[in-house]
């Protein structure tokens, strides 16, 4: 698989991944010519989109899924209640081909699996997703709300990873937002820290090849700090980036996953 998130962050969310069969983009918080100009810039082109596929309701994730979805003029899958409250914030337009999924199940796009997990995230409906074509297993996990359990149990399952890494605990506590936004921001149904998103990527395997940090808060976080708290809880055993609030990150590939390969030569 090749993965490039195009943005992260509350200004815009949208990642690219080509799977090996299928090339899919996963939310639709920047502009078609944002999208296009970022995959020419990484020698792709927008018309190698098969699909996309919507997390939740939050503007930073929906914002342009209309005319995304005129452009491209691929299908979107997206849950029934997420539509109907995306309706309701942004004017989609007349959109086509909207395929439905139920966040907790696991739906295919062409050859390649999405398995969806039900996020506590204060949007509606909202999922994070783990992509399988086969050959490897990549997380693509941002809003989450909090640490819940099953994030636990599936990380050990992957081999490439972006998950949010919102925000440094001291710099939310110092920051000027108001008591009921920082209670937000911490709680159950807001981002993740720094801290609480090393804590995940510590249960994950050998097999892990990398994990790219999204999501970064502007007020209460910076690629600096999010660097050094998961180093000083992983160390220097993983590969890891930071993705951009404003830009295109660099290009990240995964490999095979050399677990899977043995296990289908044993099975076969």
């Amino acid at each position: 698989m090749d993965v490039l998130c195009l943005q992260s962050g509350s200004s815009g969310n949208c990642v690219f991944v080509d799977t090996g069969s299928e090339c899919l983009l996963f939310d639709a918080g920047i502009s078609f010519r944002k999208v296009q100009t970022r995959l020419k810039d990484a020698g792709r082109d927008a018309s190698e989109i098969d699909a996309i596929v919507i997390s939740h309701d939050h503007r930073d994730h929906i914002g342009c899924l209309g005319v995304l979805n005129r452009k491209l003029k691929v299908p979107i899958h997206i849950s029934r209640r997420t539509l109907r409250s995306t309706e309701r914030r942004v004017p989609l337009g007349p959109a086509q081909d909207i395929q439905h999924f139920v966040p907790g199940e696991t739906f295919t796009v062409g050859e390649t699996a999405i398995e969806t997990m039900p996020t506590p995230h204060d949007g509606v409906d909202g999922a994070a997703f783990t992509l399988d074509n086969g050959c490897s297993r990549f997380g693509l996990w941002t809003d989450l709300g909090c640490v819940f359990d099953d994030l636990l149990a599936s990380v050990n399952t992957l081999d490439a990873l972006l998950i949010e890494s919102n925000y440094d605990e001291s710099m939310l506590a110092a920051s000027a937002y108001p008591d009921f936004l920082r209670d937000r921001i911490s709680g159950s149904g807001g981002h993740i820290s720094n801290r609480e998103a090393a804590e995940v990527i510590s249960h994950a395997s050998d097999q892990l090849q990398w994990a790219c940090l999204a999501h970064l808060s502007d007020e209460n976080n910076c690629p600096d700090v999010v660097m050094q708290t998961h180093r000083e809880c992983l160390g220097d055993r993983l590969h890891l980036v930071c993705a951009d609030r404003h830009l295109a990150t660099q290009p990240l590939k995964i490999s095979p996953s050399k677990n899977r390969k043995l296990t289908q030569q044993m099975f076969f």
